[in-house]
């Protein structure tokens, strides 16, 4: 049976934590435009081409509208973070999204992120510090990868970080697939709003310098800000997309240099690559979670294919961004690659708002661990790296170094 007849399941499997599987190369030569079966058992369609991704990730008419009757479902719970009521308060479109993106954009300005580089790599040197004083082997993942986000964005929004265990089971019961059941999301989600809600309350009642502070004192929509309830979801918003996604990357980034230990050693050699080597590592990430679903309010064409109104649409960023048409020697990692025009943060309005943040501590990251641990090596072999199973992004459970 061809691809174009089979369904197959989504997400597809890989079966080494850092490749991608093999049906994405025959689905973007064979299907760019593929029918898939969700976690929750309803249907959607999948775009794995580059040119395809690109264009409905920039087209107006695929909204994040999928709490709509007729949109798939990600999983059998419903809720989480694509189809819950949350994901609507945030405007979706629009003059009213591009206010919202100005408002929050202001703290993730490639200026603000410059200044921010002194703190993170103090806290990515005190980290590193206290993984080598605990001995080989270290979790790279643990000791650092999630910690240095959480640190940053807690910074950001105010928040103190010593809740961090609690955002981080928040934001995984928000990010569910398969992992959780429904009663256990509901409890999650309703005490993650409570501490945002006393949060809220605190900055109002004594402002910081931080980014909740400064939208409260935007003043309410009349006043050209958020309402309450707005300003309530961007703060839980921002924390769980602050710390799941860069801390994966850092773990995978990492791994993915070391897995031929002939990468490390050039960056060693010639530190100026390590802004192009971050930007390879985005690109090449064939485990980045489930990519990004969009609800078509009206009929579309997309590769030669007509696509329904109420149609779900799946653009997997990490198929296209190895797609040999739009790369050369797509499979391939050039440390030196430039242009890197990758889909990785997504592409048109609804880019990812943090892009600069996680680019400044990935590069970061990557310049203190070369300065402090030139030696780092991974401690199992490649095959051995696992990947987290049952959420929306794509990670590394453990991943063990010595130095």
């Amino acid at each position: 049976m061809s691809l174009n007849e089979q369904v197959l399941s989504y997400p597809i499997p890989g079966d080494a934590a850092l490749e991608p599987p093999a049906e994405w190369a025959e689905l973007r030569g064979k299907c760019p435009v593929a029918h898939v079966k969700l976690p929750s058992g309803d249907q959607a369609t999948l775009l794995t081409r580059y040119e395809d991704v690109k264009q409905v990730l920039a087209d107006p008419r695929f909204t994040r509208r999928l709490n709509a009757p007729d949109a798939a479902r990600m999983s059998a719970e419903g809720g989480g973070v694509f189809n819950s009521e949350m994901a609507t308060i945030i405007p979706d479109g629009g003059e009213e999204h591009q206010h919202w993106r100005r408002l929050v954009g202001k703290w993730f300005t490639a200026k603000r992120m410059t200044a921010l580089r002194p703190a993170m790599a103090e806290i990515a040197e005190r980290l590193i510090d206290d993984m080598v004083k605990r001995g080989r082997p270290g979790d790279l993942k643990a000791s650092l990868g999630f910690p240095l986000p959480v640190y940053v964005i807690c910074d950001m929004l105010g928040v103190p970080a010593a809740d961090r265990d609690r955002f981080s089971y928040w934001s995984d019961t928000l990010l569910n697939l398969t992992r959780y059941g429904q009663a256990e999301i509901e409890a999650a989600q309703g005490e993650f709003v409570q501490y945002m809600s006393e949060h809220i309350a605190a900055k109002r009642a004594e402002p910081g310098d931080d980014l909740l502070s400064a939208l409260i004192a935007a003043g309410g929509p009349e006043d050209g800000g958020l309402s309450d309830i707005q300003i309530l979801v961007t703060g839980m918003a921002l924390l769980v997309a602050g710390h799941e996604t860069t801390a994966n990357m850092i773990g995978k980034m990492v791994s993915m240099l070391l897995a031929d230990r002939s990468r490390w050693e050039r960056l060693l050699a010639d530190p100026s690559l390590i802004r192009t080597a971050v930007e390879e590592t985005l690109r090449l990430d064939a485990n980045s979670g489930f990519g990004l679903p969009r609800y078509l309010r009206e009929e579309t064409e997309v590769s030669g294919t007509v696509l329904p109104r109420g149609t779900t649409v799946v653009c997997s960023m990490a198929a296209a961004n190895r797609d040999e048409s739009a790369f050369e020697a797509a499979a391939e990692m050039d440390l030196s690659r430039s242009p890197n025009p990758h889909l990785a943060f997504g592409a048109g309005a609804h880019s990812c708002l943090g892009q600069a943040l996680a680019r400044t501590e990935l590069q970061v990251v990557l310049e203190v661990l070369l300065r402090k641990l030139p030696s780092l090596e991974l401690a199992v072999p490649v095959e051995e790296l696992e990947r987290v199973e049952g959420l929306a992004v794509g990670g590394l459970r453990t991943v063990p170094v010595r130095w």
